[in-house]
This record gives C-alpha cells, sequence and structure tokens, in this order.
C-alpha cells in the first residue's frame, strides 16, 4: 500500500512545486503520475520545481522523474536538494540545481498590469481574443474578458466586466470555486470538473452581476449581489 503524502503538489506564482517523501522510488513514481494526471491540463507547457529536500538521488532516479514530469507536457526548472551528490546529478541532467536554503531565490515578475500576489492575481486590461491568462489562484479581472480569450484559475474568477470568453475556475479540481461577472456571457464555464451547458445558439447569457457555483453536480448561476 502507498503511504500518504509521499509526494504532495502545489500551484505556485513559479509554477509547480513537487515536493517528494521518504517512501521507495516506485511509490514516489506511481502516486507522483497519479497527481499530475488532474492538474495537467492546468499546467501543460510550464515548469515545476522539485524538492527533495535531504533525500537523495540518484541521475537514473532523477530522470525516472523528469520523465514522468514531461510525459504530462512539464518540464522540471529546477531541484531543490541538500545533498550535493543529488545536485549533481540533476546538472548532469542539465537541470538547474540549489540548495533548500536558496528556495526563496528569484522569482518570476509579472507583467506591469497585472498584480501577482501569493493567493492571486489582479489584471487590470481587458484580455482580448487569443490572450490566455492562467494562474494557480484566483483571478480578477478589471476590465472584459472577449470571445476567443481564455482564463484559467485553481481558485475563484471575478470579472469586473463583460465575461464572454472561456472561464475554467477550479482548474486542479476544486469544486467550491466560483465565478463572478458583472455581465455572464461565457463562450463556455467550466468549475472543476463540470462544465455548464451553453445553448446552441450561444452560451449562458444575463445582463445583471451573476455568480456560477457547482450544486446539485451541475455548474448554476445565482444573482451576485456584491456586484451591484
Amino acid at each position: 500500500m502507498i503511504g500518504p503524502d509521499q509526494v504532495t503538489i502545489k500551484g505556485t506564482r513559479d509554477g509547480l512545486l513537487i515536493t517528494v517523501g521518504t517512501a521507495p522510488m516506485d511509490e514516489v513514481l506511481q502516486q507522483l503520475s497519479e497527481q499530475l494526471r488532474p492538474t495537467a491540463s492546468f499546467f501543460r507547457g510550464g515548469q515545476a520545481i522539485l524538492h527533495l529536500g535531504d533525500r537523495s538521488m540518484s541521475q537514473d532516479e532523477l530522470s525516472r522523474i523528469d520523465e514522468i514530469i514531461g510525459n504530462h507536457d512539464m518540464a522540471i526548472r529546477c531541484v531543490v536538494a541538500a545533498g550535493a551528490m543529488t545536485r549533481r546529478a540533476a546538472r548532469a541532467l542539465g537541470i538547474r540545481a540549489m540548495s533548500s536554503m536558496d528556495l526563496s531565490g528569484p522569482r518570476i515578475v509579472g507583467s506591469a498590469d497585472a498584480w501577482d500576489g501569493s493567493e492571486g492575481v489582479l489584471v487590470r486590461r481587458t484580455v482580448r481574443s487569443g490572450q490566455v491568462v492562467r494562474h494557480p489562484g484566483h483571478v480578477a479581472v478589471i476590465g472584459d474578458v472577449n470571445a476567443g480569450a481564455e482564463i484559467v484559475a485553481g481558485g475563484d474568477v471575478l470579472v469586473w466586466g463583460k465575461l464572454r470568453g472561456v472561464v475554467h475556475a477550479g482548474a486542479m479540481g476544486d469544486d467550491n470555486a466560483v465565478v463572478c461577472a458583472l455581465w455572464m456571457a461565457p463562450i463556455q464555464l467550466r468549475i472543476g470538473q463540470h462544465v455548464a451547458r451553453p445553448p446552441e445558439e450561444g452560451g449562458v447569457k444575463s445582463m445583471k452581476p451573476e455568480m456560477a457555483i457547482v450544486r446539485g453536480n451541475k455548474i448554476e448561476t445565482q444573482f451576485w449581489p456584491h456586484g451591484k
């Protein structure tokens, strides 16, 4: 039986933080693959920080982890390990390596029109067709989300404007996430694993502030009083 929490995965502003426990390698690999599966679409094309702590790993073991992460269309940005041998093994694979004390090092800086916090990101502009905003926490947009634009959030999505694009809240499997907008007309609306089914002639449309939630295993919309 696989022990609990041998692999923990957390979304951060730098990408995915993967922490590995002390279980045998086969158990780690199995749990890693199982936990990456529901988050793969959210972090596709992204990078992961592999945090090993005091655990030692050979080049072959790191290569197996790298292969699983690569199979989910991601890459290891760096390996954080206390042991010099493990760091050397990572560098031999062409992966940046640093000690545990360096974990608070460089961070990715967002664009000037977006404030990125540990819990969420605030986008101060209209999100136009072809643009995608992804964040592991909450996403708030002061402006419209045009048709052809996409918002993907691990938490809630709040649009202080017209929502006409594609939105996915709770993208890492959180069915308790919500979507709020002053004008709700998404082409597609998803919360967790649930997908709203718009009428054939177009998406869900409302001229009043609304909040979408999951209730009774389906997405429902209701009046959003805070949008008045």
